[in-house]
């Protein structure tokens, strides 16, 4: 692959559109999902490829492993989830 520039504009709807010649070079595709950072006056766009079914059924069945050791139960979760998130 080669390195491409361009420019590009925000919309009013806060879109931005990536160039032809950069979406061609990345192979990339609609409904991709990126990673979006900003740090300063930089933005950096990370393409994310989604887990395939099995590696979701993968981490999963881990995690209900883990848990079902732990003995934790469906309301541990919640709890545990509202705790971090600041609530009662």
């Amino acid at each position: 692959m080669i390195n491409i520039r361009a420019t590009t504009k925000l919309s009013s709807k806060g879109q931005v559109v990536i160039p032809e010649a950069i979406r061609e070079n990345l192979r990339l595709k609609t409904g991709d999902v990126f990673l979006v950072y900003g740090k300063d006056d930089t933005i950096v766009f990370k393409a994310s490829p989604q887990p395939s079914e099995d590696e979701f059924e993968a981490v999963f069945s881990s995690l209900s492993g883990f848990a079902k050791k732990a003995k934790l139960k469906p309301a541990d979760i919640t709890n545990a989830i509202s705790k971090v998130r600041g609530r009662k």
